[in-house]
């Protein structure tokens, strides 16, 4: 066993590990199985979360992520910034084009989206505010991959690609191609990558102007719409100039 696990931190992570998405509440029992620890140290564990505020128990005795935890997490510098930057961009980006609207970020070889904006006719995404993908599967992680270290690009390319859909690009060599397209155009159109729903334009959001990437800016629309897509380009592109330009003036106002 490692020492990571034998240390009370290492126990308390690996509790909380087991939390996500597709898994938000579970009994005590659920949360020592995933986690490989006996139910007494889980219970002394759990217990010790929930007394900080890090879990909650439902009325159905079941435990999920509480609060506290996500004010701490809401906290995190390198996403608060850039969301208090592009937040006003994006809510223009929304009421020019009236379609979803997505902000995400490079960590490791996968992406996490950090904002979204959608209407109650804006088509219905598998993706939402926290959940990260691997960065090869969407029009903005492409973008991001992209502008990505070398050894990030080769990482995946050398990795298999998982084909979420029959439309989604597998092939090292055509993804190669794809990635110098994006970094010759900024704009990047993913056709039916992630689901058959949804199209997909993105475009990179960086420190200033001519600065490096720090995120992606996305609008998704659905698949029957797709004609539309080209026409988002420039909208799109303006947004993201404009979270850029503004990232560069509140990096240079703090040297």
């Amino acid at each position: 066993m490692s020492t990571t696990r034998s240390t009370a931190a290492g126990k308390a992570l690996k509790v909380l590990s087991t939390f996500g998405r597709e898994r938000q509440t579970q009994t005590l029992s659920e949360i020592a199985q995933r986690t490989g620890l006996a139910v007494s140290t889980t219970h002394r564990v759990v217990t010790e979360l929930a007394r900080w505020g890090a879990l909650e128990r439902g009325e159905d005795g079941a435990w999920h992520v509480g609060l506290r935890l996500w004010e701490i997490a809401s906290g995190c510098p390198r996403t608060q910034i850039l969301r208090d930057v592009a937040l006003p961009f994006m809510q223009d980006l929304y009421e020019a084009t009236h379609e979803n609207i997505q902000l995400a970020v490079r960590e490791g070889t996968e992406l996490v989206f950090v904002e979204r904006i959608a209407g109650h006719r804006s088509v219905e995404l598998v993706t939402m505010v926290g959940s990260r993908f691997p960065i090869g599967s969407t029009g903005m992680g492409r973008v991001l991959l992209a502008h990505a270290p070398r050894d990030i690009q080769e990482a995946v390319l050398e990795s298999p690609l998982r084909a979420w859909t029959p439309h989604t690009v597998t092939d090292p060599k055509t993804m190669r191609a794809q990635l110098d397209r994006i970094r010759r155009e900024q704009v990047f159109v993913s056709d039916r990558q992630l689901s058959e729903d949804t199209v997909a334009v993105a475009a990179p959001v960086r420190t200033g102007r001519t600065g490096p990437v720090s995120a992606a800016l996305g609008i998704v629309i659905a698949a029957r719409s797709a004609s539309r897509a080209l026409g988002l380009r420039e909208p799109l592109l303006r947004a993201a100039y404009r979270i850029s330009d503004e990232l560069g003036r509140r990096a240079h106002a703090t040297v």
